[in-house]
């Protein structure tokens, strides 16, 4: 080739050699340009969009106290505890502190803050006066006045979680103390109002502390790049993995402002563990190691949780009080020496002492209850919504009754299988199986569930799900149906002291025969509907059924409230039907509030993480027997109490005034009792899952379990007794109750006329 065409060859390579340089610049501008489009959409994306999950969380019922419960000292230290309230030398200052002091007889609260869903209280200091093991008196502090009431907000119960398990409550920058955010940029990243993302100088400063130390012992990363980090990579420490957060870094300082950043960052940045959650931002970190709000801190406090955010476990106060000390001081030593606090504020920081308390773990302390209400929520709320846009749901959980559910329930059984042999054999094949529930029968408020004798073995709810036969449980709805109907035959009235042939009899019915049975075949001729009843007779109780006709049975206890489908069949009357505890404690709540039933509640209000009310249940009530009906089987009821087959809570030290219904299945796998005072009513079922025979009585089984829960429940409740309704005469009862015929001095009462159907109707005069 000649010198002229190797001159050209060479120009031509030179210009397709360029040109390709061009191209391969032009391209890796168009792709670095489409890179970096691309991270500003994933940085805007989550700047503007939903950053965190919020899980739901679940809230007890709030505690009234008054003048007259008895409530001691150490019961008050530990509701105060769950709630988050600190220990104090001296009277409380702050919100959150409180003080015990006159051993014991004297205690000093300043209240939090709370957002009810229709109102936010504002927090008090006030001074609870404890005397003979109750409370005596309860004063403001701030201004002297004599409250007649105090109530103790709600606590939380458990969260709805999904995949993350984060604690974290998102605050404004302005609602950050100016201190604290000092003291986070003057550790983090104290030229953070001065790069754009990436800072070249603090690069440089820890390439050469590296270098050195030989070995990484401080990073260059801006608090920008750590907030990407934390949105948006993994931990791992790649080439790849610092170039893609450096520039995402510069994307979001050119996107949003300073401000904007640093907020995000104070609400994302993880700074501990509470058991299985994680604790992230300062708010939560805060609450979660001082039990305060970020504007309560102390300046060693502040210092001790920006010192947490290079290592929050190794730092942790709760796991090495000793590192996070020195960890303190280096920080408060920084602090001072940037001109952030004054020598005299590092002096008496230096003095603080960190008071190590039990951390309050979020753990769900009545399963079966949270199960049942997120079981209620789901018609109207998404399993997405609910772990992860931070509604707080209001119940009607009592957090005392329900522990007091849980410890009877497990010590009940526990003694079951150890006083009857048979009970641990049966339970090497199938475990032996509890339910409780606790309402309030003015409100039907559920204030305690207990499905099961462990959760852990077995979610299955046994109040709300399992459909056992109630036996003598049911019988109530009889009496209740002669009551308020009469006879069927020839429209006779019925009251506690009508007389009833208690027999072997048979009841013909459509095509078949059935002949009731007593328990141990025992029969006792004519006897009053109160004996009937206390002595949970079955001929009796079949002989009203039938009178009154088996078809009225099935109305009243629908009336009631049962739901489940009833067949029409004489031994309907028996409870030979399967039905939930839940519903029968619902029917027997309306009897406690003098016939009228209330709509089981267990959600109160729903509202979402900006305080706006959702949804708020109300109470709601139906009159589905009168006054006189009602008061007069509550006072057979309550013969069967003082009396009858539930006598035995009187021999275990249950005093006070209570009606009742023990119930067993004919064949001898489901044991009941439903038992009531004026306040509360509990409902008790024994069995086995696969219904083994459990061969024991609701009395034997089920009584010792809800006399054990009600001692407790009612312990911190003045004694009060059954009212007669307004309107309604004690008169037309049985003498041993003492509702007696009361007739003028002299006067007699006359021997009772027999009746057809086996059936004896007294005809009571005064002469």
């Amino acid at each position: 080739m000649k010198g002229g065409g190797v001159k050209r060859f060479f120009k031509r390579l030179l210009k397709v050699t360029a040109t390709l340089l061009v191209l391969v610049f032009l391209g890796g501008l168009g792709v670095g340009g489409w890179y970096v489009w691309h991270l500003s959409g994933v940085v805007k994306a989550k700047f503007e969009g939903q950053k965190w999950e919020f899980p739901s969380k679940i809230y007890s019922d709030s505690k009234i106290v008054y003048p007259g419960v008895s409530l001691t000292a150490d019961q008050l230290r530990e509701k105060l505890r769950r709630l988050g309230y600190r220990s104090s030398r001296h009277e409380p200052r702050a919100k959150g502190e409180y003080r015990i002091r006159a051993k014991n007889a004297v205690v000093e609260i300043f209240l939090h803050d709370f957002q009810y869903p229709l109102r936010d209280f504002r927090g008090f200091p006030v001074r609870i006066s404890l005397k003979a093991g109750a409370i005596h008196r309860i004063q403001r502090l701030d201004d002297g006045e004599v409250l007649p009431s105090l109530e103790l907000e709600p606590e939380v119960v458990t969260g709805f979680y999904d995949r993350v398990r984060e604690q974290r409550r998102v605050v404004r920058l302005d609602e950050v103390p100016v201190q604290i955010r000092k003291a986070v940029l003057a550790v983090e990243d104290e030229r953070f109002y001065y790069h754009r993302g990436v800072d070249p100088v603090a690069v440089l400063r820890a390439f050469v502390a590296n270098l050195r130390r030989g070995g990484v012992v401080q990073g260059g990363s801006t608090l920008t790049q750590q907030l990407m980090k934390n949105f948006f990579l993994e931990s791992d420490r790649t080439i790849e993995r610092k170039v893609k957060e450096a520039l995402m870094a510069m994307v979001a300082e050119w996107m949003y402002s300073k401000d904007e950043i640093l907020e995000n960052y104070l609400n994302e940045i993880y700074l501990g563990q509470n058991g299985a959650q994680g604790i992230f931002g300062l708010w939560e970190a805060a609450r979660f190691y001082f039990v305060k709000e970020p504007e309560q801190l102390t300046v060693g406090e502040i210092a001790m949780l920006a010192g947490l955010i290079r290592a929050p476990n190794r730092y942790s106060p709760y796991r090495n009080i000793e590192d996070a000390i020195r960890r303190r001081n280096v920080i408060l030593a920084k602090l001072t020496n940037d001109g952030i606090i004054t020598r005299r504020a590092y002096e008496r920081a230096l003095q603080e002492v960190f008071e190590k308390r039990e951390p309050i773990r979020l753990t769900n302390s009545a399963p079966y209850f949270t199960d049942y209400v997120k079981k209620e929520l789901a018609a109207h709320y998404s399993n997405e919504v609910l772990t992860a846009e931070g509604l707080r749901i209001f119940t009607s959980l009592d957090r005392e009754l329900q522990q007091a559910a849980e410890t009877s329930m497990t010590r009940g059984l526990a003694r079951l299988e150890k006083d009857y042999r048979h009970l641990r054999k049966i339970a090497k094949k199938d475990d032996l199986e509890g339910a409780l529930v606790v309402i309030k029968p003015q409100t039907g408020e559920i204030k305690a569930m207990v499905g099961g004798r462990d959760y852990r073995k077995s979610q299955f709810n046994r109040v709300a799900q399992a459909k056992r036969q109630p036996g003598s449980v049911f019988k109530p709805f009889v009496y209740l149906a002669a009551l308020t109907h009469g006879s069927s035959r020839n429209h006779e009235s019925y009251n506690s002291a009508t007389l009833v042939e208690d027999a072997p009899f048979t009841w013909s019915f459509g095509r078949q025969d059935w002949a009731p049975e007593n328990y141990n075949q025992r029969y006792y001729g004519h006897v009053t509907m109160r004996e009937a009843m206390e002595k949970s007779l079955n001929a009796a109780t079949a002989r009203i059924a039938q009178d009154v006709g088996i078809k009225k049975v099935r109305e009243m206890a629908y009336r009631m409230g049962i739901e489940s489908r009833l067949p029409l069949l004489p031994s309907l009357a028996l409870g030979a039907v399967e039905v939930t505890p839940l519903e029968m404690a619902g029917a027997f709540s309306a009897l406690a509030n003098n016939g009228v039933r209330t709509h089981l509640l267990s959600v109160k209000n729903v509202v979402d993480r900006n305080g706006t009310v959702l949804e708020k249940r109300n109470i709601r009530v139906k009159r589905v027997i009168s006054p006189k009906v009602a008061f007069d089987m509550n006072n057979m009821l309550r013969g069967v109490v003082d009396r009858g087959t539930a006598r035995g809570a009187r021999s275990l030290g249950f005093t006070r005034p209570a009606a009742g219904k023990t119930g067993t299945t004919n064949d001898s796998r489901d044991a009941w009792f439903a038992g009531y005072t004026p306040e509360l009513l509990a409902l008790v079922w024994v069995g086995f899952d696969r219904q083994s025979e459990l061969g024991l009585s609701g009395s034997r089984a089920a009584l010792p379990i809800w006399t054990d829960f009600m001692k407790q429940a009612t312990s911190r409740l003045p004694v009060t007794d059954f009212i007669t309704p307004p309107g309604v005469s004690d008169t037309g009862t049985d003498a041993r109750a003492g509702d007696v015929f009361r007739c003028p001095e002299g006067g007699r009462r006359t021997a009772p006329g027999i009746q057809g159907g086996g059936r004896m109707q007294p005809v009571e005069t005064c002469g």
